[in-house]
């Protein structure tokens, strides 16, 4: 028996089911293989994406092979869904760039190779870039009902709004549902998961298996995730919360769950570590100020599934000494910036706030400190003189620190 649905409903992962019952029955039948798919549109993942990355490993850890899909044809086209404009066309150049820098986040949590259920990943490029167009629209497109695709919510909403949809991104839940297809039958992929707005290409994905090949095909979403306060997960007033080191420093992600709201600590934990369930509800349950301990286990778990136990325990003791000692650690995340400059420039270059104007606010509301002393003008100059063994300390609130070297 496979316990991949029972572990994955049980912390939270389940959206939606195309027919359990027989999907249950083909998991427990043997090894079965899973995709999904992610477009190249940057050149890192984000903590948005690692909903689907932590499925795909609970899904490898349970005994069944991982597909991860590369989108190099479909991200040629842009996925409308939950957008109001049209994506930006990237050039060749650009997705390849993009798509090398995203293969590298998911060597720490999946593991690839050759066996049953070793991950693989592929490119729809591989198969979209050779389509003859009309044979393609005679083959699949006769499928496709343009009354029901018009009710999808990636075509709905847009129409509703009366923003622009193009053709080409018309054309996306075609080619994401031929993608099924060609999984199904180059490495006999039963399954595509994703997020709960993929829920309608998904389903005309199974359906397209089904009407091509005459094979069966299941579909599974995640939740739509956002934060207690409502934010969507992984947004923050610096932007994206990237799985990169490079886009983002460890400390700095140690950080992003270190600050997780108290009604979220639970559920994250959940689904963002692999501690067991009873530790999960036990840690969930903690209150008041028992609730930061959460949030520390937490944001150590998830650092070390990323960036290894090390960096997370670096990050964990860096926050210690900076916070808890109020010291100036070395190892906190540094710019460099030319000297004399004004506090309010050195925030937003930090990315501790998006704008000067965000800056005079917190500083008004007594937000921000120069080496922990309180800064009352945001105009004021930060001089080599405010810099202790070469560096100062620029904190917005208690939690978020930079240092502050001079170029």
């Amino acid at each position: 028996m496979s316990d991949f649905l029972d572990i994955v409903r049980e912390r939270g992962f389940v959206h939606q089911v195309t027919d359990e019952a027989a999907l249950r029955a083909r998991l427990s039948g043997g090894v079965v293989s899973a995709y999904i798919g992610f477009d190249c549109t940057a050149d890192s993942l984000h903590v948005g994406h690692l909903l689907s990355i932590m499925l795909l490993r609970w899904f490898q850890k349970t005994g069944h092979k991982p597909v991860v899909l590369m989108g190099g044809g479909t991200t040629k086209v842009g996925d409308p869904s939950g957008r109001d404009e049209t994506r930006q066309l990237l050039t060749d150049a650009q997705i390849e760039a993009n798509k090398a820098g995203i293969r590298r986040t998911f060597a720490p949590f999946l593991a690839f190779g050759d066996g049953a259920a070793d991950a693989i990943m592929l490119d729809n490029a591989a198969w979209l870039d050779e389509l003859r167009y009309i044979p393609f629209l005679r083959e699949v497109g006769r499928h496709f009902s343009v009354n029901r695709m018009l009710t999808m919510d990636s075509v709905r909403l847009r129409l509703e709004r009366e923003q622009p949809l193009s053709f080409i991104e018309f054309n996306y839940m075609l080619l994401q549902s031929y993608d099924f297809v060609e999984l199904n039958a180059r490495h006999g992929v039963a399954l595509q998961m994703g997020g709960s707005d993929q829920w309608g290409n998904i389903v005309m994905g199974a359906d397209l298996v089904r009407r091509m090949r005459g094979a069966e095909a299941f579909g599974l979403t995640t939740p739509l995730l956002t934060t207690a306060s409502g934010q969507k997960m992984g947004k923050t007033a610096g932007g994206a919360v990237w799985l990169s080191a490079e886009r983002l420093a460890p400390y700095d992600y140690w950080q992003f769950w270190r600050n997780a709201e108290d009604a979220d600590v639970g559920r994250f934990l959940a689904l963002f570590t692999e501690l067991p369930m009873a530790e999960v509800r036990r840690l969930a349950a903690l209150a008041g100020a028992e609730v930061n301990e959460a949030k520390k286990v937490l944001a150590t778990e998830a650092t070390a599934m990323l960036h290894g136990r090390a960096a997370a325990e670096e990050a964990a003791e860096t926050a210690r000494r900076a916070f808890e000692e109020g010291q100036a650690a070395e190892t906190l995340p540094a710019i460099t910036h030319a000297l004399p400059a004004p506090v309010a420039d050195l925030l937003v270059a930090a990315g501790l706030v998006a704008t000067k104007g965000e800056a005079k606010r917190l500083v008004a509301q007594n937000g921000v400190r120069l080496n922990d002393a309180p800064v009352t003008d945001a105009q004021a100059p930060v001089t080599a003189s405010d810099l202790r063994d070469g560096a100062a300390k620029l904190s917005a609130g208690k939690k978020r620190h930079v240092l502050v070297r001079a170029a």
